[in-house]
Order: structure tokens, then C-alpha cells, then sequence
């Protein structure tokens, strides 16, 4: 694998930057490649020769010809991205403007340094059962995970909708910060559960519990709860439950992607919604790259 393989480029264009001896991305492409991919808009300043021109015309050569697939397959009016289909991931859609998702929706970052902006999954789980999901710290920044109703604030445990778990050790749910667990940040390895049966909800860091940390107050209760993440200048990789854990679940508790189908429901701001069918013009240009 390449190092633009793991930056979620095609293995044809990582293959083609490799013939071109392309052997490491630069600091810029580094940076704006997952961005870009990730559905972010990006503003770049840099020196001749920085490789500005790869960080933007690679992801948009991926882009093209990824819509171009799927108009041909027939999903352009579907959700798209992340969004569509029966896996688990972060939501394309319900997201900051300044957070990016990776194209297979499970990695995430901000870069914004001086707002938080978030996202929630796809799905959200209801009524009953124990789930667990858990999430990787790729690099240094602030980062808070959880859960979160619909009606909360993509700002993760600042109103009363949403429960979060911050890399300063403290828990948060409307707007009130308390002292909980560990601090965590960089390659450690967090999880969560969500108990719907005796609604409450955990945190645990490195496979350790780290107690119970909320519980859920009645009037949420008949609610749907879906994995939510909040980011200032951070990056996060997702699992919930179609790759093994590092650490698993704890006795009783399930992947949440293994929720049985009566207690999921999609999230109904994980689409860009229904749009007429496209027809390609076989004399136009798919992207135009002005430099």
C-alpha cells in the first residue's frame, strides 16, 4: 500500500503517482487530499512546487469519475457517499461545514482550530438492546464522542440532546462539563455503550471502563440515539462493528451495526435527497480546474 492508498485515493491513481515517482505526498497533499475526498472545500496557500496542483486534481479526478459510476449504476438520486446503503458510517450530510469524511465514512477530521464541527452516523439505534461502538484517535487536537438524539446541536453535549466524552477527561451534556474518567488523545483507543434497556450510557478507554457516565433522562428515553462526534483541529477513525474491535464489547453488549432492524432507523438528514435522473453529455467537460 502506498502512502496515497492510505490517504483513501483509488489504487489506479496511486498506482499512476507511483509510476511518476510520487512516492510521498507533500505537506499540502497530505492535508488537502482526504479533505477533498472527504466532501471538505478547501482554501489553499502555498510556495511553487508545494504540489498544490496534485492535492486538488487528484481528489477531483477521483471525484468524476466516482459520480460518473454512479450515475451509471443508477444511484445518482440516492443518498450518496457515506450516506447510502446498509453500512455503518458518519453521515456526508449531517455534518459541520468545516468537517471532512473519508469516501468509506468511517474516518473523520476538522481542521478548523478555532470551532468545534461534528457529525452524526448514518443510523440510529431505538427501543431497546446494549450497543457498542468504538472510535481511534489518529492525531493530536481536541475531540469529544458520544451520542446524540436528532434535535441535537452538531456541537456535541451543549444541549440537553446530545452526551459526550471530551480528550480532557471531562463528560458533557447541556453545556455542563464534569470531571470523568481519563484524559485521552493521540492512538488510544475509546469505546462506548449504550444500555436502552436500563438507559444509561459508558465510556471506555483502552478496553478500561471508565464508569457509568449518564443516565439517560426519561423524557429522552423513546428517542433514537445515534454515534456523534465533535472536532477542533482533530482526526478520528469509526468503528462500529464491521472490522473486529480492538477491544471487545464488553459481556451483553453488541456491535451497534448488529442492531436488529426493528430498532435502527436511518437518519433522515444522512441524504442530499431525491433528484431527477442526469444525463451526461458526451462533448462537455465533468470538472473544470482553473490554476
Amino acid at each position: 500500500m502506498t502512502a496515497f492508498d492510505e490517504m483513501g485515493v483509488l489504487p489506479e491513481i496511486a498506482k499512476a503517482v507511483d509510476e511518476m515517482e510520487w512516492t510521498l505526498p507533500t505537506d499540502v497533499q497530505q492535508e488537502a487530499i482526504p479533505l477533498i475526498l472527504g466532501g471538505g472545500d478547501v482554501l489553499m496557500a502555498a510556495e511553487t512546487g508545494s504540489g498544490k496542483t496534485g492535492a486538488f486534481c487528484l481528489p477531483i479526478l477521483q471525484t468524476v469519475w466516482e459520480t460518473l459510476r454512479d450515475l451509471k449504476e443508477g444511484k445518482g438520486g440516492s443518498s450518496g457517499g457515506a450516506g447510502s446503503g446498509n453500512k455503518w458510517t458518519l453521515s456526508m450530510f449531517d455534518r459541520g461545514s468545516a468537517f471532512a469524511v473519508t469516501p468509506d465514512g468511517l474516518r473523520c477530521q476538522s481542521r478548523e482550530n478555532k470551532e468545534w464541527h461534528g457529525s452524526r452516523a448514518t443510523k440510529g439505534v431505538h427501543s431497546k438492546g446494549k450497543y457498542y461502538y468504538e472510535t481511534l484517535v489518529a492525531d493530536e487536537g481536541l475531540c469529544r464522542f458520544g451520542w446524540s438524539t436528532q434535535q441535537a446541536a452538531l456541537d456535541l453535549g451543549t444541549d440537553r440532546f446530545g452526551f459526550g466524552f471530551g480528550g480532557t477527561g471531562k463528560k458533557s451534556n447541556n453545556k455542563q462539563f464534569d470531571t470523568y474518567g481519563e484524559p485521552f488523545g493521540k492512538s488510544d483507543s475509546m469505546g462506548t455503550c449504550l444500555d436502552l434497556d436500563c438507559f444509561e450510557i459508558r465510556f471506555y478507554k483502552n478496553g478500561v471502563d471508565m464508569g457509568l457516565a449518564f443516565t439517560i433522562p426519561p423524557q429522552l428515553r423513546k428517542e433514537v440515539f445515534y454515534p456523534a462526534v465533535v472536532l477542533k483541529n482533530a482526526e478520528m477513525q469509526f468503528n462500529f462493528g464491521d472490522q473486529p474491535f480492538k477491544h471487545p464489547p464488553p459481556p451483553n453488549y453488541i456491535a451497534i451495526s448488529l442492531a436488529p432492524k426493528e430498532c435502527v432507523t436511518d437518519n433522515p438528514n444522512a441524504s442530499s435527497g431525491p433528484t431527477q435522473p442526469t444525463k451526461i453529455e458526451p462533448n462537455a467537460p465533468q470538472a473544470i480546474i482553473i490554476e
